[in-house]
């Protein structure tokens, strides 16, 4: 894995409150050179433009025409080498690259680092967490509030079907686009957000079309170490502006070595299994057809859950190749006083990396006294239990099995699966939502 040296670390100037904002640079628009209207006309940033690369063969991308050299290496190049350069600058909360990483012995390969600082230095949650789908509140910290310093390139579809690079091109206001820029509370090295069409100040909500934008990030990078990952609202999201996360990290996340069974391929070639031998139940997609169809079978997966405020996290792994859905219920335990005091205290939010095996610890007892058995433990409690999983995921297959662009059906579950898919009023018959004492979601 890369390492850069060291370098002072100051918090960002860029996203504190404007009632904090003494450090801002003066000059045009609201004087913070953000990416909201007082701010935008006339500013540039690089573009990066890729090939959409349609077929996937036995998990290969196939193109249509000869490889060509690409104008700049999209991961080694341009993301890490302009992440390091906002390090340098001093961008960040704090020196990810300073925090104490290490695999933990035993069967499953967990890592742990120990991040003491994120915790008090990370933007606290601004919304409700018992709603996976909320309207998007420009009161609220959002990302057209950040400092145009903290984006380090445009990433779109390429018009010409070729990749092309623009050290310094246009924001085109009018077709909002969609930008990777640095998370200032980053969890490793080369740790940044995918924004979709940021300037449309989206809620956090996974859609066909931003969903497909991430397989093509993931596919463009072409690393099995980047990952991009997702976290509703109410499985840890923090900020209710349409984001996905991802960073370079070169060792097997634990989920990406779990056994998986009960497979069912949809007619698009789309083939999903269970998750087993794992601590959190989930499904893997894993696409045979074109990068479309595996986007529309997750995508489609996903609003299926958002419309039933069934909290949720991905993992998009393998170069966008497989994707992995958990939906989770830590927070309805912690309303209900179903988790450990004990568990409560590691201040250990389960969300999209932890579950897949990288735990992000903030005490350095519990780094010092990190094993398979203690990661186990907490993330059995992120899972649904097995009834409840096979539940949801009936409604998901009943979701996906008549769907696709053309409302036709594309796939069923397999006969010796034993799914008996349920309507989703007889879901709701006895899966209700409540406010907790920590505004959580709560079966009754």
């Amino acid at each position: 894995m890369l390492r850069i040296k060291r370098v002072p670390t100051i918090v960002s100037n860029y996203q504190k409150e404007e009632a904090e904002d003494g450090g801002a640079r003066h000059g045009g628009g609201c004087g913070r050179n953000c990416l909201n209207k007082c701010c935008i006309p006339g500013s540039k940033l690089p573009l990066y433009a890729f090939k959409k690369v349609n077929k996937v063969v036995n998990g290969k991308d196939v193109l249509d025409c000869e490889n060509k050299e690409p104008p700049v290496a999209f991961l080694d190049s341009l993301l890490l080498g302009e992440w390091e350069d906002r390090m340098q600058r001093g961008l960040f909360r704090y020196d990810v690259t300073a925090c104490e990483t290490k695999v933990i012995p035993g069967e499953y390969g967990f890592i742990a680092q120990l991040n003491e600082g994120r915790h008090l230095k990370k933007r606290p949650t601004e919304f409700r967490v018992d709603r996976v789908l909320q309207p998007f509140d420009g009161t609220k910290f959002n990302f057209t509030k950040v400092g145009q310093e903290e984006v380090l390139f445009q990433f779109e579809a390429s018009e010409d079907d070729e990749v092309q690079f623009f050290p310094n091109a246009p924001i085109d206001v009018e077709n909002s686009p969609s930008v990777v820029a640095i998370n200032v509370s980053p969890i490793e090295y080369g740790h940044v957000l995918l924004i979709p069409r940021v300037l449309e100040c989206l809620p956090q909500r996974i859609d066909r079309e931003s969903f497909l934008l991430a397989l093509y990030m993931a596919a463009e990078a072409g690393s099995p170490y980047f990952r991009l990952g997702y976290n509703s609202l109410g499985a840890f999201a923090t900020i209710n502006h349409l984001h996905f996360q991802a960073y370079d990290l070169a060792v097997p996340f634990p989920i990406e070595k779990a056994a998986t069974g009960k497979t069912t391929t949809l007619n698009t070639g789309v083939k999903i299994s269970e998750i087993s031998k794992y601590p959190v139940r989930g499904l893997v997609f894993e696409g045979t057809g074109t990068m479309e169809d595996l986007a529309d079978a997750v995508s489609e997966s996903c609003i299926c859950l958002q419309n039933n405020n069934i909290p949720y996290n991905v993992l998009i792994s393998d170069s966008g190749r497989r994707i992995f859905l958990l939906p989770q219920c830590y927070a309805e335990k912690q309303a209900l006083g179903e988790v450990s005091a004990e568990l409560l205290d590691t201040q250990v939010n389960p969300a999209v990396w932890e579950i897949s095996g990288h735990m992000v610890l903030k005490r350095r007892k519990d780094y010092e006294e990190a094993s398979d058995e203690n990661a186990w433990r907490l993330l059995a409690e992120v899972s649904l239990s097995e009834e409840r999983f096979q539940e949801v995921k009936a409604i998901i297959f009943e979701a996906i099995s008549c769907f696709d662009e053309n409302g036709s059906t594309t796939g069923s579950p397999d006969k010796d699966q034993d799914v008996k898919p349920q309507s989703l009023e007889e879901i709701d018959a006895h899966h209700g939502m409540l406010p907790g004492n920590q505004e959580c979601l709560v079966l009754h």
